[in-house]
C-alpha cells in the first residue's frame, strides 16, 4: 500500500497542500486530478523527496518512504529529467543501473521497454534528434526499466499520439496486474476514467472528492436525465422544480434531478414544448464530476 498521510506545504503565505492524505492498494491506478497549480506536483516530489512536507509523511507497505524504499520507485517528473546528447538505449541501461540492476538484465530492460514503448528503431539516436513526443516515450521508458514496485507519474500522457496512449495504458495495465501500485496526474480526465481504479480530485491544497468514478457519481447531489427537444425553446427547463439544467445546447439538454422529483413530470414538460426524440438517465462524466468537485465551496466539500 502506497500513502499519503495528511501532507502539508506552504511556500510563504502560499499554502499549496493542506492535509492532503489518500492510499493506493498494491495493483491499483489513481488517477490524480486538479486544475494547474492544485499541488499536485508537489505532493508527488515529496514522495520523491524532492521537496520535504511541513507535517504528514509518504509511507510504502507501512514505513516511510526513505532513499532505499525510492530506488523501487519508477518516477516520471513534470520537468524531464533526461540527458540530450546520450543515445536512447544507452539512456535507458544508466537509468536501470542507477536503479540497481546488473549490467545485464539492465541492458535487456532497455530494449524491451524501447520495443514495447515504439523506440526500437530509435535506440541508437541520441535523445535531442527525437521529437518531443518520442522524448516523452524515453522518459516513459526510464520510469518502467527498472521493474519498480511502484510507479508515481507527472503527465504521463502529455504530448503522446494516440498509438502512444494506447501503448503506454497497456504498459500501466500490465503494472497493476503484476501487483504495482500507479499514480498518475493528468488533465486528460477521459483516460482518468477510462483506466483508472480511483480517483482523487484536488482543489485549493485539499482532497476534495476521492473513490471510484462510480462512487463519485453516487455522491453527487442527484440524478441526471438527458432530454432532447429539438423544437424547445431555450430555457425550457430552468422553471421546473426540483430540477438543475447542467447544459442546454440547440434542444439537447442535460437536467439533475434532485430527490423525490418525479421524472414523468420533466417529461411532461418536455413533451409540451415539441416532440421528445430521447429521454434517458445518464451517468455524469468524470469532467463533470471534476467540475463540481472544484467549484464547491468549503462548506460543502466539508458537508
Amino acid at each position: 500500500m502506497l500513502e499519503f498521510d495528511g501532507l502539508h506545504k506552504a511556500y510563504g503565505s502560499n499554502q499549496v497542500l493542506q492535509g492532503v492524505g489518500f492510499s493506493v492498494a498494491p495493483g491499483q491506478m489513481f488517477g490524480f486530478c486538479g486544475s494547474n497549480g492544485a499541488g499536485k506536483t508537489t505532493t508527488m516530489r515529496i514522495a520523491m523527496g524532492l521537496a520535504r512536507a511541513d507535517a504528514g509523511e509518504v509511507r510504502w507497505d507501512g514505513r516511510p518512504v526513505d532513499e532505499e524504499v525510492r530506488r523501487r520507485i519508477g518516477y516520471m517528473p513534470e520537468e524531464r529529467g533526461l540527458y540530450p546528447k546520450m543515445e536512447v538505449g544507452e539512456q535507458l541501461t544508466y537509468f536501470a543501473r542507477l536503479h540497481g540492476m546488473a549490467a545485464g538484465p539492465a541492458a535487456r530492460a532497455a530494449v524491451e521497454w524501447a520495443d514495447r514503448l515504439g523506440l526500437g528503431e530509435r535506440r541508437a539516436e541520441r535523445l535531442e534528434k527525437l521529437s518531443l513526443g518520442n522524448q516523452q516515450r524515453v522518459q516513459l521508458a526510464a520510469a518502467l526499466v527498472s521493474e519498480p514496485d511502484v510507479l508515481i507519474l507527472d503527465e504521463p500522457f502529455s504530448g503522446l499520439d494516440p498509438v502512444g496512449v494506447d501503448s503506454l495504458a497497456e504498459a500501466l495495465l500490465e503494472q497493476c496486474r503484476r501487483g504495482v501500485p500507479v499514480v498518475f496526474s493528468s488533465h486528460q480526465l477521459d483516460l482518468v476514467e477510462r483506466l483508472c481504479d480511483a480517483v482523487g480530485i484536488l482543489a485549493r491544497g485539499r482532497i476534495v472528492a476521492s473513490g471510484t468514478v462510480p462512487e463519485l457519481r453516487a455522491a453527487g447531489a442527484g440524478r441526471q436525465l438527458r432530454v432532447v427537444v429539438p423544437q424547445a425553446p431555450h430555457g425550457w427547463a430552468a422553471e421546473l422544480p426540483g430540477v438543475r439544467v447542467v447544459s442546454e445546447q440547440r434542444g439537447d439538454t442535460v437536467l439533475e434531478l434532485l430527490p423525490g422529483t418525479d421524472d414523468q413530470q420533466v417529461l411532461a414538460a418536455a413533451l409540451a414544448t415539441g416532440p421528445v426524440t430521447h429521454f434517458a438517465w445518464r451517468e455524469p462524466t468524470l469532467v463533470e464530476l471534476f467540475r463540481g468537485a472544484v467549484t464547491a465551496t468549503p462548506a460543502e466539500v466539508a458537508a
